[in-house]
């Protein structure tokens, strides 16, 4: 049973939707593309970069999408909390 969202937020359980499957095919070839990221994202699902990353980041929390590939996700989610220290960090002034 999926209960995705009608904007299209992943799914709590363990299916990836066909779009899904094609954001994390995307992630993990997205330099391969000719021009800038953003373009691209544009172009293949026609949806804005903000609203990508949204999605993009449900996706790196999900546990299907660590089982649909589980180095990429990691990677993402590495990226991901290495990001955010880094924010808070600035916003305390603290030099890493």
């Amino acid at each position: 049973m999926n209960f995705a969202h009608e904007q299209g937020q992943v799914s709590v359980t363990t299916e990836l939707s066909d779009r899904d499957r094609e954001i994390i095919a995307f992630e993990r070839q997205w330099w391969k593309y000719a021009g800038a990221k953003e373009q691209a994202i544009r172009e293949l699902f026609d949806m804005s970069a903000t609203r990508y990353y949204q999605v993009l980041n449900a996706l790196i929390d999900s546990q299907a999408a660590l089982e649909a590939d589980p180095m990429l996700i990691k990677r993402l989610r590495r990226l991901r909390a290495s990001r955010q220290r880094a924010r808070s960090a600035r916003r305390l002034g603290i030099q890493l």
